[in-house]
């Protein structure tokens, strides 16, 4: 068993330092299972915004393409792959959680869970829209997609946004990966295969619409404008 912890600046914020930290643990764990979590109150509070707010539509299309392709690689990992989800798991932070088979959230008041993506201007890249859809109940994926709301762990719990609530998530995710680890690890990869096959392949029109619809949302006024008014908040 492998476990990732991230203990980065701004709540563990997705950004290319600590998605380099995650592709290399992942790279670590080869096909053992993989327990996820964060440190403190937040499991990860969403992307670096101090960073994506200074991209250029190039690095803005790198940026995406690389946090595409580790949702990608998280989501596709061969072995049981389970996310104790110790605190605050929003935008980007709630598509890893997402992404593991099992997600056990730390019970705590405070901690809010969601994709808020569509109110801040943004698009989800075209492999992660894929994975939430697929991830998602089909009679909750459009209010938790569109509505963008952040949520307390009960309501989370509701939605499927997480599978458990325990007072010690980390033990009880723990558990929970030993039971799936226990299973026969071929059977499970194979298994896990063929239930998300297709799920992250994009199409031609995924790919003319991330380069000329979704890269300029990203880099346009009003997405750069919404995320200086909430660094300023912070």
């Amino acid at each position: 068993m492998r476990v990732i912890r991230m203990q980065h600046p701004g709540k563990n914020a997705l950004g290319s330092d600590l998605m380099g930290w995650l592709e290399e643990e992942l790279s670590r764990a080869g096909s053992d299972p993989i327990l996820l979590m964060g440190t403190g109150d937040a499991f990860s509070a969403g992307l670096d915004l101090r960073e994506v707010a200074a991209l250029d539509a190039s690095g803005m299309e790198r940026f995406l393409r690389r946090m595409d392709a580790l949702a990608v690689r998280f989501h596709d990992h061969p072995a049981p792959a389970v996310a104790c989800v110790n605190g605050h798991a929003i935008a980007g932070g709630c598509v890893l959680a997402l992404c593991c088979d099992w997600r056990i959230a730390r019970r705590d008041p405070k901690t809010r869970i969601g994709v808020n993506e569509v109110a801040l201007g943004a698009c989800f890249p075209p492999a992660i829209l894929r994975i939430v859809a697929a991830r998602l109940s089909p009679h909750v994926r459009e209010r938790v997609m569109l509505g963008a709301g952040l949520f307390d762990v009960d309501k989370a719990l509701e939605l499927g946004l997480v599978d458990e609530i325990a007072d010690d998530a980390e033990a009880s995710a723990t558990r929970r990966l030993e039971a799936l680890a226990a299973h026969p690890r071929g059977t499970y990869a194979l298994t896990k295969s063929s239930l998300r096959a297709g799920i992250t392949t994009l199409t031609p029109a995924d790919e003319r619409r991330f380069r000329e619809q979704e890269v300029p949302i990203w880099t346009g006024g009003e997405v750069k404008a919404r995320m200086k008014a909430v660094l300023e908040r912070k």
